[in-house]
């Protein structure tokens, strides 16, 4: 998706003044991924050289003063900026130096005021948070400190929420706009940040997820604020939008490295760009499955679907199928309407399930039971396994939808792996069924028409 700023009639502008990450997860390397996926153009000032990857940093260089003030200049005369960010402002004199140039320039600037490495390497020597606070704070739209960094800053200890919010009062009198705690260290049941902005406190909740991709999150927080407010948008929109986006960055980080892996900003790019595909992936699926007469005799008695889900797929909504499904006719099989997101709970589920185990199985299709058509997967080299609705746990089947993540689970653990094919033969009131799985639905379909092609040779 891309943005146009209406005011100027070209593509925001956003600088990140900020250090280099050898490792590609934080820093500028990482702003610039959020501000692509925002649909901002990046520019860069750079302050500093790390040597460092997910478990260390072992090395830093900083750049001369005069070269810092000399990229914000240059980018700022000629490109212009509408936003921007600091992150890693190693000493007194860098952090001197970029006040005294950004205040010659009438940009919303976002601070985060980067102390220590998640490795637990000193980033902020100790003599600049002095410099810090007296000149580059009180030049500041938004500030974003963690936990620890808003002890330093505010000189209290943060225990809870109420504390945070105490913390970003005491931090907002040095002169910032608006001041968010981030709260990733605070609350152990959740992701809960304390923005303070006019006089009043503002919550922005998210789940604590249970990764190790989190190297890299504030630099784009901070760096999908800056987007935002170059794009426009009030403070409370900023950071509501900045921290959709890191939690999808979190929850589909990258695992790389024997530390903390990288966040992927780009997994929210990934999901609106795909969308348009998926979608054309879905009606040429259905064109060739509506193709063959021979189909029909593939068809359940509740319908055929075919769904197929975008990059990082969390929910229903986030899957295409057919609503209505497809039915049985004298022509072969035919649908009602056209896929959309959505368009299908049951088959989204399987496939929401089979991608926690293999994320690249983002289709599914769903096929009448027979044994013959079994056999033909088999000797497809397909793999196959099922679960026994005899055996599902009352538990379960009390709790509307937990069927299919139960027998998932169960098809897995029996093959030791994700199969290619889940089947189950049914129960009281419950028609059997088998689900194929895919990296696309066109794939799935052209599979089934070789399947059908078989059931009518063999007469199955």
């Amino acid at each position: 998706m891309v943005w146009i700023k209406k005011v100027k009639g070209k593509i925001p502008v956003a600088i990140t003044i900020a250090g280099s990450d050898s490792g590609g997860g934080a820093g500028i390397q990482a702003d610039l991924k959020t501000f692509a996926a925002l649909g901002v153009h990046g520019t860069t000032a750079l302050t500093s050289i790390t040597a460092q990857n997910t478990c260390s940093v072992i090395g830093v260089e900083d750049v001369n003063t005069e070269m810092i003030r000399k990229q914000i200049k240059t980018v700022a005369e000629d490109i212009g900026i509408d936003a921007g960010k600091t992150g890693m402002l190693h000493t007194q004199g860098i952090i001197n130096a970029v006040a005294s140039e950004i205040s010659k320039y009438k940009f919303p600037l976002v601070v985060d005021p980067v102390m220590i490495a998640k490795s637990g390497a000193a980033l902020l020597e100790p003599d600049a948070v002095n410099a810090l606070k007296e000149h580059l704070l009180p030049k500041a739209t938004v500030v974003t400190p963690n936990k620890f960094e808003a002890e330093r800053l505010a000189k209290v200890r943060i225990r809870n929420m109420e504390d945070a919010e105490i913390a970003a009062k005491k931090i907002s009198k040095i002169g910032p706009e608006a001041v968010i705690v981030k709260g990733g260290h605070i609350d152990q049941q959740g992701a809960v940040d304390v923005l303070y902005y006019m006089g009043e406190f503002r919550v922005f909740k998210a789940p604590k997820l249970d990764v190790k991709t989190t190297h890299g999150t504030g630099c784009s927080f901070s760096a999908a604020i800056a987007a935002e407010l170059a794009k426009g948008k009030n403070i409370p929109e900023a950071v509501e939008n900045a921290k959709k986006l890191v939690t999808l960055a979190i929850r589909f980080g990258l695992n790389l490295g024997e530390g903390y892996g990288p966040v992927n900003p780009m997994a929210y790019l990934y999901r609106e760009s795909s969308k348009y595909q998926v979608l054309s992936n879905m009606e040429e699926a259905k064109r060739l499955l509506e193709s063959s007469p021979l189909v029909a005799k593939l068809v359940p008695e509740v319908g055929m679907n075919i769904a197929m889900a975008i990059p990082y797929a969390e929910k229903v909504g986030d899957i295409v199928a057919i609503p209505g499904r497809l039915v049985k006719v004298p022509e072969g099989a035919r649908s009602v309407a056209h896929p959309r997101f959505g368009g299908s709970s049951h088959l989204a589920t399987y496939i929401l399930e089979i991608m926690k185990h293999d994320p690249i199985r983002k289709a599914a299709i769903n096929l009448k039971f027979s044994e013959g058509i079994l056999e033909i997967l088999k000797a497809m080299n397909l793999k196959l396994s099922f679960y026994d609705r005899r055996e599902e746990p009352e538990e379960v089947k009390k709790l509307e939808g937990m069927t299919v993540p139960w027998g998932v689970t169960q098809a897995v653990k029996r093959l030791g792996k994700a199969p290619d094919v889940i089947y189950h033969k049914g129960d009281f009131g419950k028609e059997p069924m088998i689900v194929i799985f895919g990296k696309e639905a066109t794939e799935l379909a052209e599979l089934v028409l070789k399947i059908a092609a078989k059931v009518g040779d063999h007469g199955s």
